[in-house]
């Protein structure tokens, strides 16, 4: 690679183009990106509106998915339930993935005692598993939405540094950050320009990947009561919270779940596309 042309990749010269599968995961991927965005503005009903008597009601023209255990709008309330799935996840993965790439490559650069002290504390911590961290953590402090994406991004802050550190670990040992040391270049310098433009792809998948962790660790929470309190619901609250209506199917568990199933898997099915074309660019 000629490092003194490197430029950014962009979508020209990574030359990649989606197969019909990625292409699916990114229109499910707009879609609920959509919906977390305009829900409230798109749900036919208030989502803490009783508008029925018939409590776990079947879906019809009136209501397309029926009606949760007291008589409220599940659609309504499934349009709602995107802004905080999606809207935590993302604001905990970025923190999550920024905090964890960031210290990763810094460590790589550097070296010495402060890596070894770092990946020590961090290796501790991510040795607890996610869930039992998140469950005494939020019944400690409180839940709020704070709290949760304050907790989720110290959960996965560990694994992304490990990732983003092992790959600068591979780049920094190539010859083009060795001419760059050389030349007299500091560790701001050999992380922006040489070590991340490297590492941008992989980071990327990971990124996705722990979106989808995220999204579904957050819904445990949520499904164990310590998640989105009432009367406000992620899509894992409103599974929690018509989980008795499964006995006498209703589809109010139903719809949250397969909310649930269509943006973890559409993620998955984007990143499985997207990784191996990013990593092609020179």
């Amino acid at each position: 690679m000629n490092m003194t042309s490197f430029r950014l990749p962009t979508p020209k010269n990574l030359g990649y183009s989606f197969n019909w599968v990625g292409r699916i995961g990114l229109a499910v991927i707009l879609f609920w990106a959509v919906i977390a965005i305009c829900g409230s503005a798109l749900a036919p009903h208030p989502p803490g509106e009783i508008v029925d008597w018939d409590f776990f009601g079947a879906a019809s023209g009136k209501f397309w998915m029926g009606t949760d255990y007291l008589g409220r709008d599940v659609f309504s309330r499934v349009l709602l339930g995107a802004r905080y799935t999606v809207g935590i996840a993302l604001a905990s993965v970025f923190l999550a993935c920024s905090g964890g790439v960031i210290l990763g490559m810094v460590a790589a650069v550097a070296g010495g005692w402060f890596d070894m002290i770092l990946s020590r504390l961090l290796d501790a911590l991510n040795g607890i598993p996610s869930l039992l961290f998140g469950l005494v953590t939020v019944a400690a402090i409180g839940s709020s939405i704070p709290v949760l994406v304050g907790t989720l991004a110290v959960i996965y802050l560990p694994g992304a540094y490990r990732f983003a550190r092992a790959l600068a670990v591979n780049v920094n040992t190539m010859d083009f950050v060795t001419v760059a040391r050389a030349r007299g270049e500091g560790t701001p310098y050999l992380i922006a320009r040489e070590i991340f433009p490297n590492i941008l792809g992989p980071v990327l998948a990971d990124l996705g990947l722990r979106f989808v962790f995220i999204v579904l660790v957050l819904s445990g929470l949520s499904f164990l009561g310590l998640g989105v309190q009432p009367p406000n619901a992620d899509w894992g609250g409103l599974v929690r919270e018509n989980i008795e209506g499964l006995s006498l199917g209703a589809p109010a568990v139903v719809f949250p779940c397969l909310a649930i199933a269509s943006l973890t898997i559409s993620v998955n099915l984007f990143i499985d596309n997207l990784p191996t074309k990013i990593r092609d660019r020179s």
